[in-house]
């Protein structure tokens, strides 16, 4: 009787252990994640008879752990994108609700077009202004 029941679980112990693998693996795979830009970006813009500050706070929104470590390592490029970006921003975009969202979607398209070529993939789902200041 003992052999039966080594024998049975045996058989059936790979199957179970296949089973949680690829569970895991698809969790991992779906897995939406918030990647902070950190620290938040500080500039100025708007380059007319009063300069102005920025600093913004910014989360990028990714699917698996992989694209998060991509966008890790990539890290220095997004930050010079989104610095350049905003340092050609005027008063009048930064000034308005529209002109902050316009922004975000600004950011959201630059990051996937240049990710896109720097990885084969654009990465990035959506881009979330968690605090922006302006001053």
């Amino acid at each position: 009787m003992k052999t039966w029941i080594v024998l049975l679980w045996l058989a059936l112990a790979p199957i179970s252990l296949m089973a949680e693998e690829k569970k895991a693996e698809g969790e991992q795979d779906t897995k939406v994640l918030y990647v902070s830009i950190y620290p938040p970006l500080v500039g100025n813009y708007d380059a007319g008879a009063k300069l102005r500050y920025y600093k913004a706070d910014i989360a990028l929104r990714v699917v698996g752990a992989q694209a998060s470590e991509l966008l890790k390592r990539h890290d220095p490029l997004i930050r010079n994108q989104l610095v350049m970006l905003f340092a050609q921003q005027s008063e009048d975009v930064l000034g308005t609700l529209e002109g902050k969202e316009q922004l975000r979607r600004e950011c959201l398209r630059q990051l996937r077009d240049l990710l896109n070529l720097e990885t084969g993939k654009p990465l990035v789902e959506d881009v979330l202004f968690n605090n922006l200041v302006i001053q």
